[in-house]
């Protein structure tokens, strides 16, 4: 910086580039919008640093130049949500959305049609962001829905989440809550595997994996370096709202500074519900980012707040998933592997196919009776998919495509760890090895032991 200033006239242009930068940063990521330059938008970040290095008793936690990271953390703290970060249960099709509302009918007593939102379900990774008085001051990931981690500074490098809120002709709460997802698109996701292929690291299975490591990076310098973006979808408790419904909370929300989904529809009846999914999955593979499904809620808060919860999931919101992802590949082989119980599960052993952004090599065949059920043979053209766009499973096998060179598949009479003769009780589906000391069985045991299902070391 050219000229020395005081501290009282550096306090004072600090606050004015902070300002400037947070406005032109939201016009860039948040509205696509912008109206200066690159050039001009660098000019006033350095401005900013330097001042910042000048005075550094003069920084704030809102300030833009939190965002680049900081040194790396020796861990992540875990936070516990004031009010739990529920799941959703899911819908399949336009049967299960019908099946939806007669529930939310009968459970409210009426007959009368329910309005609704319905918001694109992006694969990403949720987060809560905790605002005080407008200022960004604790970020989490969902974790178990009442415990998270906390992740503050590296969501803090996300452009699109403002450090400090906008201010509306209505009142803000003096302690905000809101929820979202924090995701990567599909060219940040390709310019990132780019980038790691030529550091010869690792490739990222899929954009959700790639934002779910990046938000976990003990060093937030890293996850600054990622192209991560997010939008907002909801808060912790809507009767703080000066809003009615959940369209308009999300009016209410990007007037504060967040990036909503354009994408997201209010609909006034389930029928409109159904023809919007159908529409956003029809979008889905012209979108710039990856999404599973649609989510739809009652968009009336005070219903929200008489429909209530479910020890796992709202009654008033569920998720619409997508058909599963498939693809073709061939059954080259299978193994039989033995769990903590002594259950032996027959595992397909693929060739490598890519689904859904993911490569695929082994999948589930569940049990002996599953696999004759499907008249599932070794050298077979089989149809895979990753079951809720997640675990892979073997379909069926395609039978017109069979050469005659295809051969069965035989549930082993020994465990093939152990040796000791294998057992089926009667109405089982699952054959076991009733050896309690077979070292499969007590590597897996250790491993429960030792996982967040046990005592979590």
């Amino acid at each position: 910086m050219a000229v020395k200033l005081d501290k009282d006239k550096a306090a004072e242009r600090l606050q004015i580039l902070r300002d400037e930068i947070n406005y032109h940063a939201h016009r860039y990521y948040v509205l696509d919008n912008p109206v200066i330059s690159d050039g001009e938008y660098d000019k006033l970040f350095q401005e900013l640093l330097e001042l910042e290095e000048a005075y550094p008793e003069l920084v704030t936690e809102d300030s833009p130049s939190r965002r680049v990271g900081g040194e790396p953390l020796a861990g992540f703290e875990s936070v516990a949500h004031r009010h739990p970060m529920l799941s959703l249960e899911n819908a399949f099709d336009e049967q299960d959305l019908l099946d939806f509302e007669e529930r939310l009918q009968r459970f409210l007593k009426t007959d009368q049609p329910l309005s609704y939102v319905t918001e694109p379900k992006l694969d990403g990774l949720a987060v809560e962001l905790v605002y005080e008085n407008g200022v960004f001051v604790l970020g989490s990931t969902r974790g178990d829905g009442q415990t998270g981690e906390n992740i503050t500074r590296n969501l803090k490098t996300i452009p699109s989440i403002p450090l400090r809120l906008q201010k509306t002709g209505k009142t803000m709460p003096a302690r905000l809550e809101v929820r979202g997802e924090a995701f990567l698109s599909m060219e940040g996701f390709r310019r990132l595997n780019e980038q790691r292929a030529a550091n010869n690291e690792p490739l990222f299975a899929n954009p959700r994996n790639a934002a779910a490591g990046s938000l976990r990076q003990l060093d937030s310098r890293i996850t600054a370096q990622r192209p991560l973006d997010f939008y907002v979808y909801g808060v912790s408790s809507p009767e703080d709202m000066p809003c009615d419904n959940q369209w308009q909370l999300l009016r209410y929300l990007g007037d504060l500074g967040f990036k909503t989904n354009p994408l997201s529809v209010e609909c006034g009846s389930i029928k409109a519900v159904v023809r919007r999914f159908g529409e956003l999955q029809n979008l889905r593979h012209e979108l710039a980012y990856d999404i599973d499904g649609m989510v739809v809620k009652v968009s009336s808060f005070a219903l929200q707040q008489r429909l209530g919860n479910k020890a796992r999931s709202p009654r008033w919101a569920m998720a619409c998933k997508f058909p599963a992802s498939q693809a073709t590949t061939i059954l080259e082989g299978v193994e039989f592997n033995v769990g903590r119980t002594g259950a032996v599960t027959p595992v397909a052993l693929l060739q490598p196919v890519n689904i859904g952004g993911v490569n695929v090599s082994r999948a589930t065949l569940h049990n002996e009776d599953e696999m004759k059920r499907k008249d599932l043979r070794i050298g077979d053209t089989v149809l895979v998919q990753r079951a809720g766009d997640v675990i892979p499973e073997v379909v069926k096998p395609v039978v017109e495509m069979r050469t005659g060179k295809e051969t069965a598949i035989r549930m082993p009479q020994h465990c093939p760890v152990c040796n000791t003769k294998l057992v089926r009780a009667a109405k089982e589906a699952v054959t076991r090895c009733p050896n309690d000391y077979c070292p499969a069985q007590r590597l897996r045991g250790l491993i429960h032991f030792t996982g967040k299902a046990g005592l979590d070391f």
